[in-house]
């Protein structure tokens, strides 16, 4: 049976094709368009996807979306009437919205890819639920999404127990931490639904001095629910703006984009993310109490805040956890395509080992043609002549574009689309942020380990192969690895496995045996604006673009030419 995923509309675009309950291919329609966070029906990423199955639009069975239109519908009219005297602007913008694009995606199919058959759509959260729990390896487990809003829900527990996902409790619009979250990303001026995760690092660099005021905003009850005060937040009417002058009176003048950050801006996010990891563990607290299980699964926006995820599983009774790596509405994708064969199936699921790398792959030969199309100059090694290149090249603070496999699927580069660097030069990250990803200087970056190396190097007691994870550094060790050591002593890990990505483990060996340090520098292959990069053309281009020393794709060594 061949399941089509559908996310669209609201966040990242994205497409997923599931056949017979095994996930074929998935991607992100930023990637071939080229336009950050694109949110338009996911044609390119659909294309894609039949083709890396060998289909066409009449071999699919049925498309699933990722939330129920009507529903959503329903909520903004609500919305709209309760908050009719404050502004019908952003109430006219959504229905407008809405009427053009999720209620109609039956046509859109029909006239984009041709296919007429059925459609069933699934509830925002649940496609979230299912889109970590059909991946894990557990046959029973609590799960809980956390996000901004989907149709109603801003928070939701479930229970999973082979192939049925049951929801045991919601808690509601306009109640969110993750439009909390937001709001405060807004007033530290920042951008919404794009830079929470700069808050979470300017995080590290303050003391949560201002719970006090946070306290004013929302509360937190024994169930682990919770409640934003609406007399400090606009966002229910204003499409602009989330928070108004009550909450300006409140923690003062809001930052803008280009003004110096200060120590309060840093105290600021500091007291948000300690309100946000405390929301977390109540909710935690809560659905152990209420599923009595020892798995979890986390999804939703939320659970991309890797300083959360850590402290969530050190202070809930929980022992085993496994996060999304596609948390955000671009996860929505494969998870309503998985929800849509698993439920009604009798058959218990084949428990598979989950992979991230589900996007486009190019072979030698065809890195070669693009490579010959542009006159580049390059060098072809075996796999292991590669290897040992690349890893010299990065022991001399030679920087890489590193370019592998098939793309990853979600927001972190985890070696196949990555740029890569040395961590043992305390200047490295310096370099990288001001010449490269042309970013923020505080923002850090992160570590690729050899997972059977992990625990000498890293408090943590399991695999993080998707850096969904931040943990302290081993006592006397950042100073050996300063570069992707953070301001507070920690590190958003990647472990990476011989089995699951054996070319970048083969480097990091290479590397180690230079360097004696089983580590590389890891971050995505894009620079600030742009989606990471998709395809030979792209990753040469931003090659050519920055100061990138040396590109790798496949088994080819490319120099700039000057």
């Amino acid at each position: 049976m061949n399941i089509l995923g559908i996310s669209c509309y609201y966040h990242d675009a994205s497409a997923s094709l599931v056949q017979d309950g095994k996930i074929i291919a998935a991607a992100e329609e930023e990637r071939f368009t080229r336009k950050k966070h694109d949110n338009r029906f996911p044609e390119l990423s659909i294309a894609y996807c039949l083709k890396e199955a060998g289909l066409k639009a009449s071999n699919i069975d049925l498309v699933s979306f990722y939330e129920k239109p009507l529903l959503k519908l329903e909520r903004a009219l609500i919305n709209g009437i309760k908050w009719k005297d404050k502004s019908t602007t952003l109430f006219k913008k959504q229905i407008s919205k809405m009427m053009h694009e999720d209620i109609f995606l039956t046509e859109a199919l029909k006239d984009k890819i041709g296919y007429m058959g059925k459609v069933v759509f699934t509830e925002h959260h649940l496609a979230h639920a299912a889109s970590s729990y059909y991946i894990s390896k557990f046959d029973r487990a609590a799960i809980l999404v956390v996000d901004g809003v989907g149709e109603y829900a801003t928070t939701s527990m479930f229970s999973g127990e082979e192939n049925k996902i049951h929801k045991l409790q919601e808690i509601h619009y306009p109640d969110s931490l993750g439009l909390l979250y937001s709001t405060l990303t807004a007033f530290l001026g920042f951008q919404v639904n794009n830079d929470e995760y700069k808050v979470m690092g300017l995080a590290s660099y303050g003391q949560p001095r201002h719970i006090d005021k946070l306290n004013k905003i929302i509360a937190f009850y024994d169930d682990g629910s919770f409640r934003l005060n609406m007399d400090y937040f606009c966002f229910m009417y204003d499409g602009k703006q989330m928070f108004n002058s009550n909450f300006i009176e409140l923690f003062g003048q809001p930052r803008s984009n280009d003004d110096k950050i200060t120590s309060y801006h840093m105290d600021i996010a500091a007291s948000l993310q300690h309100v946000l990891e405390d929301g977390m563990i109540r909710l935690g607290n809560a659905l152990y109490n209420k599923t009595k299980v020892e798995n979890v699964c986390l999804s939703g926006g939320v659970a991309l805040n890797c300083v959360a995820n850590w402290e969530f599983i050190k202070r809930t009774p929980f022992s085993n956890i496994c996060i999304q790596p596609a948390a955000g509405d671009a996860g929505g994708s494969v998870g309503a395509a998985l929800y849509a064969y698993f439920h009604n199936r009798i058959q218990p699921r084949d428990i598979e080992e989950y992979s991230a790398f589900l996007g486009p792959g190019f072979s030698n030969q065809e890195i070669k043609g693009y490579l010959d199309s542009v006159g580049a100059s390059h060098t072809m090694y075996d796999e292991e002549g590669i290897c040992r290149k690349t890893a010299d090249l990065i022991y001399k603070d030679q920087i890489i574009g590193w370019f592998q496999g098939r793309m990853e699927y979600g927001p972190r580069a985890l070696g196949h689309r990555s740029i890569l660097a040395n961590p043992c030069n305390p200047t490295m990250k310096d370099v990288l942020n001001e010449r490269v990803k042309f970013r923020e200087d505080f923002r850090p970056f992160a570590p690729a380990i050899l997972s059977e190396r992990a625990q000498e190097y890293f408090d943590i007691p399991f695999d993080s192969p998707y850096m969904l994870f931040i943990c302290n550094v081993k006592t006397g060790i950042g100073s050996r690895i300063p570069s992707v050591t953070h301001v507070d002593n920690t590190a958003r890990l990647q472990t990476v496995s011989n089995t699951e990505n054996p070319m970048f483990h083969r480097l990091i060996e290479s590397f180690e045996n230079i360097s004696g340090v089983p580590i590389v520098i890891n971050t995505s292959f894009n620079i600030r604006g742009e989606p990471i990069v998709c395809t030979p053309e792209d990753a040469y281009n931003c090659f050519m673009k920055t100061d990138i020393d040396y590109l790798v794709m496949g088994n080819y060594l490319v120099e700039k030419e000057f």
